[in-house]
């Protein structure tokens, strides 16, 4: 058949693939490696002028495509809209001294240490111009247990930096999610903050109202319920200890902390029922009012408040889009749960951040949607309930939307965290009823009945609620292979597996097997993947060489982010200390020591001591990696990489190349606005290699031996 010809014959169902489209002109624009210029948005814009000309009047068998070209430039438009809206300063430099600013939020790092997020800083001797709009600082040393009131003004004495970028070529770019976030600087205090004023009367009223529900539960409730429970409600997870955070990651109940599609949907579905059973309750009203109506309005503002409460964080945000498209639709007389629906919030999202495409929370809050979307339109008029007994059928629905939101989630969750919950399912079986059934549900009731002061049995009903799932949470987690390592995947496979996927959603008849294959046929390039044989850290402290047995780092502490990152993308389940344990090719001293890879002798120097025995160093080695600024003071013919080099290149990928020599694989090559150099034409950027290298463009370098058996004849004049 004609394809022209198929699109046109499917075009009732292909509604489901504008977001597709969209999403494809938003990967162009973070595929890019130079920060677009006014001609590249003007093409996009020309290109959505023809496709929008296209659709409408063009012939009938390129209307599809024109629509494709259509939205696929919204998109990429979208994108520079929203990059030019949240553009703000970075800080450029290391800074140590007083901070001062607005307390908007409150959550905890990476390693478990509370963290607040200031909004409009003052930073001593830095122009306004070049101050951030939002910094991040960690509570450390005599600042832990300090918790400063959301919309005080707070002073403390800290060390800022600017967001850091990926630890590998390809890995996480955190400097991206932040500039989104306007985050313009990172970094720790251990000094106890000083309020300097209070919130304002009037000012952040809701967020005060947050915080003192946050606090209010924590202290109600206590321990680790108390935290889940702030976390549901407010969104605040500084409540929460390490413990119990891993044990929910390791039975994939983790996302029963984040506010998104679950808790929006069993808030507003509460509401929704409460309101039209009270309705119906009373029938001379029920027989003159829309009560399915007025329920949707009232489980509407229900969830605004609710998008309020939570702070409006992403994934909030998202999660009230659907919602409010589900029950926008029950307004206006249309089905609430279709494909078209899903796609319509996809699109809204999309558009207004597009940023969200790279979230792993939008991909498996979509990816569950559309699934049990699909699953539950191809059972409708083929499974009848009567065929289950009613005592049963929560049960059976239980079973089966965790089933199918756990498949559609998996390969999402695997590429991201590196890690499979293999009770998983069981987990969720055993927790999300309980959550949907009395812990949300006496959310709502205590909401209402805080104002009366009442809300001490619903708070009751909550922790019990809380209590069993952290229980379920830390059995699961203990059972024998709770968690399989999963190797990280190339980056094309993820968005091929999802396009398959949605055209065996989509497509109709016999046809739509294929994109099953396609997800099938993903699966072996992932199996196959290969990682980087020796790792560099960016700041040249950390490396890590590929062993028989899995990575081996050569030092069991320090950079503990970066080694973490690493072992996780290798598919490895060893701690840093383990890792670095391993037997393998590092020899001498924690500050100075040797390893031999691929024929060359490497010198991985680092400490105060470390420039003064470079010279030492390069008489013995073919290369030298030092965690400290060296050049230009490099003996003649030395190869050094230094933090000078490592600054600009980021962290290092190096394998062996060919003829003995080595391939470096620079990290920090893109030149885009969240990497500080979006205004640098791509001719007006040098390369980071020194001249003496080969160069194959500003990604990777070549090192070469000395001429053939270079290295060789040197390490036996050495020997």
């Amino acid at each position: 058949m004609n394809p022209l010809r198929a699109l046109a014959e499917a075009r009732g169902r292909l509604f489901a693939f504008v977001p597709v489209m969209i999403a494809a002109g938003i990967g162009l624009w973070f595929a890019l490696g130079d920060e677009p210029a006014l001609i590249h948005y003007a093409a996009a814009g020309a290109v959505a002028l023809a496709g929008a000309l296209g659709a409408l009047r063009g012939p009938e068998g390129l209307r599809i495509p024109a629509a494709a070209a259509l939205c696929a430039a919204l998109g990429f438009l979208a994108c520079g809209v929203r990059a030019e809206r949240v553009a703000a300063p970075v800080l450029g430099f290391r800074y140590y001294g007083p901070i001062e600013g607005r307390v908007v939020a409150i959550d905890r790092s990476f390693s478990d240490k509370l963290r607040v997020t200031l909004e409009a800083p003052r930073l001593e001797d830095v122009a306004p111009g070049r101050t951030p709009w939002r910094v991040r600082v960690s509570f450390h040393g005599a600042a832990e247990g300090s918790r400063p009131e959301i919309g005080s003004t707070i002073r403390l004495i800290g060390h800022l930096g600017p967001p850091e970028g990926p630890v590998e070529p390809g890995g996480f770019d955190f400097r991206r999610m932040a500039w989104f976030r306007s985050l313009g600087a990172v970094g720790y205090t251990r000094t106890p903050p000083e309020t300097l004023a209070p919130p304002a009367p009037r000012a952040a009223l809701v967020n005060r109202l947050r915080d003192a529900i946050s606090v209010h539960l924590i202290e109600t409730i206590g321990g680790d319920a108390g935290g889940v429970a702030a976390a549901l409600t407010t969104g605040d997870r500084s409540g929460i200890g390490q413990a119990a955070t891993e044990a929910l990651r390791a039975s994939n109940l983790s996302h029963l902390l984040s506010i998104s599609g679950l808790h929006m949907g069993l808030i507003t579905a509460f509401v929704f029922g409460a309101v039209r059973g009270g309705i119906a309750l009373v029938p001379p009203l029920a027989l003159r009012v829309p009560g399915k109506k007025i329920a949707a309005a009232v489980a509407l503002g229900a969830g605004a408040f609710y998008l309020l409460l939570s702070g409006g964080n992403v994934a909030t945000e998202r999660a009230f889009v659907m919602v409010s498209v589900f029950l926008v639709a029950v307004l206006l007389d249309r089905r609430a749960l279709s494909l078209r629906s899903v796609a319509i919030a996809a699109v809204i999202i999309l558009l207004a951040q597009p940023e969200s495409l790279t979230d792993p929370g939008f991909q498996m809050s979509f990816a569950a949607t559309v699934a049990l979307v699909a699953s539950f339109g191809a059972l409708r008029g083929r499974v009848s309930q009567r065929r289950i007994p009613w005592a049963l059928r929560p049960i059976a629905v239980t079973l089966f939307t965790s089933a199918v939101a756990g498949w559609a989630t998996a390969p999402i969750a695997a590429a991201h965290f590196n890690r499979v919950a293999e009770y998983g399912l069981l987990a969720n079986v055993l927790s999300v009823p309980i959550v949907g059934t009395f812990v949300m549900p006496a959310a709502v009731v205590a909401a209402v009945l805080a104002p009366l002061g009442l809300e001490g049995p619903a708070l009751w009903v909550m922790a019990q609620g809380i209590s069993w799932v952290l229980g379920v949470a830390h059995f699961v987690a203990g059972l024998e292979g709770a968690v399989t390592a999963v190797i990280e995947p190339p980056g094309w496979v993820l968005p091929a597996m999802a396009l398959g996927a949605m055209w065996l959603i989509v497509w109709p008849r016999r046809a739509r097997w294929a994109g099953a294959a396609a997800v099938a046929l993903c699966l072996i390039p992932w199996g196959m993947a290969e990682r980087p044989a020796l790792l560099v850290s960016a700041d040249g402290a950390l490396l890590g060489v590929m062993g028989p047995g899995g990575r081996i780092l050569s030092a069991p502490r320090g950079a503990g982010f970066t080694a973490d990152a690493w072992l996780e993308a290798d598919g490895d389940m060893a701690t840093q200390e383990e890792a670095a344990a391993r037997p393998g090719p590092f020899e001498g001293a924690a500050g100075d020591r040797r390893l031999t890879f691929a024929g060359w002798r490497i010198a991985v120097m680092k400490g105060v001591r470390a420039p003064a025995g470079l010279a030492a160093a390069c008489a013995e080695a073919d290369l030298v990696i030092i965690a400290a600024r060296v050049w230009p003071d490099v003996p003649t013919g030395c190869r050094v990489i230094d933090q000078r080099l490592l600054a600009r290149t980021g962290a290092l990928a190096i394998a062996p190349g060919a003829g003995g020599g080595l391939r470096l694989r620079a990290t920090d090559t893109d030149r885009r606005a969240w990497s500080g150099a979006a205004r640098r034409r791509p001719n007006d950027a040098p390369s980071p290699w020194p001249r003496s290298w080969e160069r194959e463009g500003a990604a990777t370098a070549i090192l070469r031996p000395e001429g053939p058996g270079g290295i060789l004849r040197a390490a036996a004049a050495r020997q």
